[in-house]
């Protein structure tokens, strides 16, 4: 089309469009000038009441024969009284103009709920607990798994198996599992979500009296509390896990197995793969030194192998957050154990240091397990079985 608008005064457009292979109309379509818009006047509606019928259905629809009345009840009692306004419809229409149609009812605004955000730089901090349906025998018949943990080291402070979840029952477990760690309830706060126990008015009343702060998930958002649904998860994911409990003695038993391992063997990614006893019990220079001293041999094995330099032990996090206002959790800033600021003579002195994301030594058994702990081998590993810090009814 640019060819055809740029074409000679002598030259005819018609033959010109013909040896281009193009079209005369779609040519004059692109080359004329807008047609000025048409002016429109009101739409007019034949059927639209005018402004004085309006005026005279409000007027009776304000009456006060009909001011508390809806427009279908007015509508009815008009024509039982042999006079029709108009149609109902319409009487909303212009009870809507006039601004007059609401809710009739008293609505409550729920307002938002508050996003919760927790930060724990040490140990007994934070406590976050939930409790968890356990499938029984047959369909229907469940067991309640009150679980707590430490928010900053995942370290299983205090747990209780019921047949039932009761306000009572969570009560007595939050302050037995308070009392029994010795934590400082005033510096203490418990998350947890909306449960019927967690919301009780005794349970506000209780951690009042103890001091401790309560924090709350936001109805229906379970990420609000995901370290303990993540902890859940890892549970019904074990190879061994039954999936349904024959009774309560079986899930207590299989529960203390589970918790014994979490506690003492099992090495977290969220702890740079130390075991919550490690990095709870203060475990983590000791450990980390030995891991060190095992990178340090490899590389100098084989420093080819290694294409970033030489390897560092990572560490856990020095803080844990909820829900944080900023980026994502900031690494320890604790230094490395004494043996990994050495390095090795036959280590060039260029090289880059970086995280590895492995472990070359296991971290060793807990030296403080839970009361009643004995040893228990299950699957490939071998647990710590932990028994209840609340004796349940």
């Amino acid at each position: 089309m640019a060819v055809l608008e740029q074409t000679p005064a002598g030259v005819p457009v018609l033959a010109a469009c013909r040896a281009l292979g193009a079209s005369r109309a779609t040519l004059d379509r692109r080359t004329a000038p807008p047609a000025p818009p048409r002016p429109r006047g009101p739409r007019r509606a034949p059927r639209r009441l005018g402004d004085e019928e309006r005026a005279r259905v409000l007027a009776v629809l304000d009456s006060a024969a009909y001011v508390d009345q809806p427009p279908a009840e007015v509508d009815g009692a008009l024509l039982s009284a042999g006079t029709y306004l108009c149609s109902v419809r319409t009487m909303y229409r212009v009870l809507a103009a006039a601004g007059e149609v609401r809710e009739r009812r008293a609505q409550r605004r729920h307002p938002p709920r508050a996003v919760p955000r927790l930060c724990a730089t040490a140990p007994n901090q934070v406590f976050t607990w939930d409790i968890t349906k356990l499938a029984g025998p047959v369909a229907g018949i469940f067991y309640y798994a009150y679980v707590m943990i430490d928010l900053f080291r995942r370290y299983v402070v205090g747990w209780l198996l019921a047949e039932r979840e009761t306000v009572a029952l969570a009560e007595r477990f939050v302050a037995d599992t308070i009392g029994a760690r010795g934590v400082d309830p005033t510096a203490l706060t418990i998350h947890q979500d909306r449960g019927a126990p967690m919301t009780s008015g005794s349970m506000a009343q209780l951690c009042a009296t103890l001091g401790v702060t309560q924090s709350f998930s936001r109805p229906r958002v379970s990420d609000d509390n995901p370290f303990r649904e993540a902890q859940f998860k890892t549970l019904t994911y074990q190879p061994d896990y039954p999936g349904r409990f024959d009774a309560p003695s079986h899930a207590r038993s299989y529960l203390g197995t589970f918790f014994g391992w979490h506690n003492d063997d099992h090495h977290h990614e969220g702890l740079a793969l130390f075991t919550p006893a490690d990095v709870y019990f203060g475990r983590v220079a000791e450990v980390a030194a030995r891991r060190q001293a095992a990178l340090d041999a490899a590389f100098l094995a084989h420093p080819e192998r290694f294409v970033r330099g030489r390897p560092v032990v990572p560490l856990p996090p020095r803080e844990v957050t909820i829900n944080p206002l900023t980026g994502p959790t900031i690494p320890s800033s604790e230094p490395p154990p004494e043996a990994s600021l050495r390095p090795s003579p036959a280590v060039p002195p260029g090289d880059r240091a970086q995280p590895s994301s492995r472990a070359a030594q296991p971290a060793s058994g807990a030296s403080e397990p839970l009361t009643g702990a004995s040893p228990v081998a299950r699957s490939s590993a071998r647990r710590a079985s932990t028994s209840l810090p609340v004796t349940p009814p």
